[in-house]
C-alpha cells in the first residue's frame, strides 16, 4: 500500500507542491489578517493542490502521447538520456496510461466538488477563477510547446491563486492581492525556467519550443534567469510604494544569497551539465534525488528559494498588518 502511494505521489510530481502551498500561504495570511474566512481558505488549498497534481499528470500524459508518435522513437534510448522525472513511469511501463488518467480524474473530481461547495458558499466569482485554472490545466502541455509555459505559470500563480483564495475568504476582489502576487509568482516562474534550461537539449529533441531553447546555448539563456531574479527583488518595492505592506517587506532580501547561489549553480550547469553543486546548510530541504543529483539539486535550490522567500513575505505581512 505504501509503495502504491509513493508511486502515485512520484507520478504526480508531489515534490513541486511546496510552490503551490507557499503561494497559497502568502495570500491566505494576507486575507486572514483582513478578517477572511479561514475554513474556506484551507478548503481552497486542498482544491488547488489537487488541481496542481492533476495538471502534472496530464502534462506528462500529453508529452508521452507526443513522444511515442515520433518516427524512430526508441524507448530504451530515451530512458537512458531523459531526466528522471519526465514521463519515465509511462515510457518504462511502470504505470499504465489508464491508471494515471484515473488518478488525474480523481484529483479533478474532488477539486470540482470543493469548487462547487465554495461556489454555493461564496458566490459566482469562484466559477471565474476555476475556469481560468481548469483551462490552463488542460492546455498547459500545448502551451509549453509554443513558448507559453512561463506565461501559463504566471497566470496560475499570480491572479488565479491569489485572486481566487482572496475571493473565497473575503467574497470580494482586490487589485492589491494581484500586486502582492507578483514577487512570489516571479520566483515560481524561475523554477519552471530553470527546468527548461536543464531540458534544453531534450526539449529540442521533442520539438518543444521554449524561451530557454530559443537561445543558441544554455549559457546564453541565463540572461533571462538573471533578469527574472532581479525583477523578483525589485517588485517588492512596489508593495511599499502602493502602501500594501510596510518596510518589513524588505525581510525577503535575506534570501538574496540563495538567489545568487542558484544563479552560480546554473552557470556551472551550463558549462558542465553533469556537475553537482555543493550543498550548504541553508539549501535544506533536499529529499529524493531520483538518481539525478545534477538535475534535482538545482530544482530543489529553486524550490527552496521560493519557500524561504514566501516565509519571509508572510512574516512581513503579519508584522505590517497585525
Amino acid at each position: 500500500m505504501l509503495n502504491k502511494v509513493t508511486t502515485i505521489l512520484e507520478c504526480s510530481r508531489a515534490f513541486s507542491l511546496p510552490m503551490t502551498i507557499m503561494s497559497w500561504l502568502v495570500v491566505f495570511t494576507f486575507s486572514a489578517l483582513g478578517t477572511g474566512n479561514i475554513w474556506y481558505g484551507l478548503l481552497s488549498l486542498v482544491g488547488i493542490c489537487l488541481t496542481h497534481l492533476a495538471a502534472n499528470i496530464l502534462d506528462d500524459f500529453f508529452d508521452y502521447k507526443s513522444l511515442i508518435k515520433q518516427v524512430g522513437f526508441d524507448k530504451q534510448e530515451y530512458l537512458k538520456n531523459s531526466q528522471k522525472t519526465k514521463c519515465r513511469y509511462l515510457i518504462s511501463g511502470m504505470v499504465k496510461v489508464q491508471d494515471i488518467l484515473l488518478i488525474a480524474g480523481i484529483y479533478l473530481l474532488i477539486a470540482c466538488l470543493i469548487g462547487f461547495y465554495l461556489f454555493l458558499k461564496c458566490g459566482v466569482g469562484v466559477i471565474y477563477f476555476t475556469i481560468i485554472g481548469g483551462i490552463i490545466t488542460f492546455i498547459y502541455s500545448f502551451m509549453s510547446k509554443i513558448k507559453l509555459s512561463e506565461f501559463a505559470i504566471a497566470i496560475i500563480y499570480g491572479p488565479a491563486i491569489f485572486g481566487g483564495v482572496y475571493y473565497v475568504m473575503t467574497k470580494t476582489y482586490s487589485w492589491e492581492v494581484f500586486l502582492l502576487s507578483v514577487p512570489t509568482m516571479l520566483v515560481t516562474v524561475i523554477l519552471l525556467y530553470i527546468h527548461t534550461i536543464m531540458d534544453f537539449k531534450f526539449d529540442k529533441y521533442e520539438n518543444k519550443k521554449t524561451i530557454a531553447n530559443s537561445f543558441e546555448t544554455p549559457s546564453h539563456s541565463l540572461i533571462v534567469l538573471k533578469w527574472l531574479l532581479i525583477c523578483v527583488y525589485l517588485s517588492v518595492v512596489l508593495l511599499c510604494i502602493f502602501d500594501i505592506l510596510d518596510w518589513q517587506v524588505f525581510l525577503v532580501y535575506a534570501t538574496i544569497p540563495l538567489a545568487v547561489d542558484l544563479y552560480k549553480s546554473m552557470k556551472e550547469y551550463a558549462l558542465n551539465p553533469e556537475s553537482v553543486p555543493e550543498k550548504k546548510w541553508y539549501h535544506f530541504p533536499m529529499e529524493n534525488m531520483m538518481n539525478a543529483p545534477n538535475f534535482m539539486t538545482r530544482i530543489y535550490q529553486s524550490r527552496n528559494l521560493m519557500i524561504y522567500f514566501s516565509l519571509f513575505l508572510c512574516i512581513a505581512i503579519v508584522c505590517s498588518l497585525s
